[in-house]
């Protein structure tokens, strides 16, 4: 375990937190840094437009534009007065002492950034809930469950920018994020951190948000869609964080099907067993997506194997392409979906 004890003098948290525009998930999140028991912290705002809100002192509202997640960050860290930077969707809301679990980490010079689980909230509607429980399934996030659920205090070597709190000093040393990336901005900065930095990212379980889940089943697919061209493109331009067999076994999984289905019809005599692989993949996948609510289990192990097909097939995509496409929207926002009613 890595050194903990409060950094003397207590350092200044600055709090950014983007979006399009605000909707009640916002007043949630402030209302969570609000209750939080260390409050040496100002919020830096970033919505496209004006909200025209009467903010307390320790708020500022930096309007930006229609610019990438990426974009609105560095915006945030050139105009942030303190020592450690808290990135936080404006989805999530973080639980109480999150701050204080990470800060006194920051003793520790070799730990450059802290993150911790973003697990769905139990106010979530049903099928967002449901979809939470996809992500955290075995089958789904494997080894990395623990970003969805609480895991164990470890060093890791990505994490996702929802909840991921970092020094001032480095994101300015590495020239904040890349703006060419969205999403896998916040990969690549993890890469930088420990390839170019030669520092640590740590992981605690009371690092802890909540974090709002998209519904099953398209808007999850969707976004299930981006994370893996992403991370498939990534495996191809920058292996070191993510070219591992963990990314890479749903694409297998699609390629089997697919390779498996042809010899089938071309050699009939390996029809049975392709159809008993298929058969053991249902059954080990309609396990582990157990609920007690039997149409509760149905709809996950569905969501378990559609979000298999998805990641695997346009983790194939993200393989293939020369460069990823510069996405301006937020797609599945909460504020995007409004509009678009």
């Amino acid at each position: 375990m890595p050194e903990t004890r409060t950094p003397f003098p207590a350092p200044k948290v600055s709090i950014i937190i983007v979006y399009p525009a605000a909707t009640t998930y916002l007043d949630e999140c402030l209302d969570g840094i609000g209750q939080q028991s260390y409050t040496n912290y100002e919020i830096i705002l970033l919505p496209d437009e004006p909200s025209n809100r009467n903010w307390p002192s320790h708020i500022r509202e930096i309007p930006t534009g229609k610019i990438r997640p990426a974009e609105k960050r560095n915006i945030g860290i050139q105009n942030a007065n303190g020592e450690i930077i808290a990135l936080l969707d404006d989805d999530a809301f973080p639980l109480e002492n999150w701050l204080r679990h990470a800060i006194v980490y920051f003793s520790n010079k070799d730990i450059a950034a802290v993150g911790g689980p973003a697990s769905t909230p139990p106010n979530d509607p049903l099928m967002a809930r449901l979809g939470g429980v996809v992500y955290a399934n075995y089958l789904v996030s494997g080894p990395y469950r623990y970003r969805y659920e609480p895991g164990i205090v470890q060093y890791v070597d990505d994490y996702p920018s929802c909840n991921l709190i970092v020094r001032t000093d480095v994101m300015k040393q590495l020239g904040g994020f890349r703006t060419d990336f969205w999403p896998g901005e916040d990969t690549y900065l993890c890469l930088d951190i420990i390839k170019k930095l030669h520092l640590k990212i740590l992981y605690d379980p009371r690092v802890a948000v909540h974090h709002h889940r998209r519904q099953l089943f398209l808007p999850h697919l969707r976004q299930i869609g981006r994370y893996a061209m992403h991370r498939g493109y990534f495996a191809k331009k920058f292996p070191e964080t993510s070219r591992k067999l963990s990314y890479m076994l749903p694409s297998l999984f699609v390629l089997g099907l697919i390779t498996g289905a042809i010899f089938s019809i071309l050699i009939p005599i390996l029809a049975p067993f392709y159809l008993s692989a298929i058969l053991i993949y249902a059954v080990i996948s309609l396990l582990s997506s157990f609920r007690l609510n039997p149409v509760h289990w149905i709809i996950v192990w569905v969501g378990v194997v559609l979000t298999h097909l998805v990641y695997g097939a346009r983790f194939i995509a993200g393989l293939l392409v020369d460069r990823l496409p510069g996405e301006k929207q937020n797609f599945d926002h909460p504020s995007e979906l409004e509009k678009a009613k």
